[in-house]
């Protein structure tokens, strides 16, 4: 099965700088060799780490960090692939663990290159923050030992109910998409000022990466203020995603078709983070100083 075109690129990007690093990626293989859970969310189309590759090229992203997707499950196969193909001057993961994986296959997740595990509270539609900081403290005590970080997927409410907890863990925390900020909510809410108090602080990083999931309007312009409120608080834990090929659950009828992906202008993307960025340094930091120092890259 050949993969379709689910990323375009329609206006120029801007000059990346040595070292870009893309933070959020998955790759979907070939379904007869890296199976999808049985009882998923969604269905992607394939996406293969030839074609993810291929377009960090054309863009100039050399370094990437591939995230396992909830539609794997717990089976870290296919990013555990992805690893190996492009290699550990290049590529990085962040994997999905459970209270049953050991810690032997947490050594051998780390010698493959993984640097954290993602935490999906998205799931949790309740928003339970009792339930949620009991997973993020045990999850945090069993990837502290190797360095790791904590990724979280989950609201901006949730985040802020979870935020004392998040506070006191004892290993990083990377929080995605905006920190699951919404632009129709505005830059002034009592839940985002205490998601921004642990970035001040250097408690959290943020993925400024799949602005679709955050706005409501065509060109995502309504994230702007979003966007310079997170760079200016503090640019050191700012990072850059672009979510390719850009999942979109709730796409398709029902979880096993094919769920289109969103359709996304990547070069436009990155040109709106620099024109949203206060100078070409701080853009430079967030694609490659700060990605390079948490997911452990060194020198080319």
């Amino acid at each position: 099965m050949t993969t379709p075109s689910i990323s375009s690129t329609q206006r120029p990007s801007p000059q990346l700088p040595p070292g870009a690093c893309d933070c959020h990626t998955h790759v979907f293989l070939d379904e007869r060799e890296f199976p999808l859970l049985p009882a998923r969310r969604y269905t992607p189309p394939p996406a293969s780490i030839e074609a993810l590759a291929q377009w960090h090229h054309a863009l100039g992203i050399v370094r990437v960090v591939i995230v396992q997707p909830s539609v794997y499950g717990l089976d870290n196969a296919a990013t555990l692939q992805a690893l190996r193909q492009l290699g550990p001057a290049r590529a990085r993961g962040v994997a999905v663990i459970d209270d049953a994986t050991t810690n032997a296959q947490l050594q051998s997740l780390d010698a493959a290159g993984v640097r954290g595990v993602r935490v999906n509270l998205e799931i949790d539609r309740e928003g339970d923050a009792q339930r949620a900081t009991a997973q993020l403290r045990r999850t945090a005590e069993r990837v502290a030992p190797l360095g790791w970080h904590v990724q979280v997927y989950a609201s901006l409410p949730l985040l802020a109910d979870c935020a004392a907890a998040i506070r006191e863990l004892p290993v990083p925390v990377v929080l995605d998409h905006y920190a699951g900020a919404q632009a129709a909510d505005g830059p002034d809410t009592p839940a985002l000022a205490a998601v921004l108090a642990l970035v001040e602080e250097g408690r959290a990083y943020v993925k400024l990466s799949a602005p679709y999931r955050c706005s409501t309007m065509p060109g995502h312009a309504d994230m702007e203020a979003l966007a310079r409120r997170f760079i200016g608080c503090n640019p050191e834990r700012m990072l850059w995603g672009s979510d390719w090929p850009h999942p979109q659950p709730g796409a398709a009828a029902s979880a096993t078709e094919v769920s289109a992906p969103h359709e996304v202008d990547n070069a436009g993307v990155l040109a709106q983070l620099r024109q949203w960025s206060p100078d070409a340094r701080t853009f430079d930091r967030i694609l490659v100083d700060n990605p390079a120092r948490l997911y452990g890259f060194g020198g080319d």
